[in-house]
């Protein structure tokens, strides 16, 4: 990946609707090895695809908390076991497993709190293989889906 590569890559995550013309001519390129070269990216893995970045709070999702999760055992089966369940809980935005203790970090958004107690109650305390969870409530997000640095 050269200069031109990441050039592309950072235009795309500011703005990910360019047109091919408009991501050339911000890179210092033509259309078609512009082109080339963003085929090349998706095809490589370097882009893994495009969407749209939604307001939480334009669709109710107004109260976020940060989850820590301990396991009571780590081995394969129960790591497998909690992953999955998590994954199926549509309001853990984003998980993490993490070295260390606490074993994972879940971001989960809701519409209020709530609604969060009722999530935590119902589906995050009774996930496979937990130990310990800590919830901390974000009071406001100061960096969020940055672009990735060069």
């Amino acid at each position: 990946m050269d200069a031109l590569d990441q050039k592309i890559l950072t235009e795309l995550q500011l703005d990910g609707r360019l047109t091919i013309t408009e991501l050339a001519t911000r890179v210092g390129l033509s259309v078609s090895p512009c082109h080339r070269r963003l085929r090349d990216l998706e095809r490589e893995g370097a882009i893994r695809g495009y969407r749209a970045v939604v307001d939480p709070a334009a669709v109710g999702l107004d109260f976020e908390a940060l989850v820590f999760a301990t396991l009571r055992w780590e081995d394969a089966d129960t790591v497998t076991a909690f992953e999955e369940a998590v994954a199926a809980i549509p309001h853990v935005i984003q998980a993490q497993r993490l070295f260390g203790d606490p074993d994972y970090l879940l971001r989960v958004a809701t519409t209020d709190l709530a609604a969060y107690q009722q999530l935590y109650d119902q589906r995050l305390a009774r996930l496979p293989g937990v130990q310990r969870l800590n919830s901390t409530l974000v009071m406001k997000n100061v960096v969020h889906d940055r672009p990735l640095p060069q």
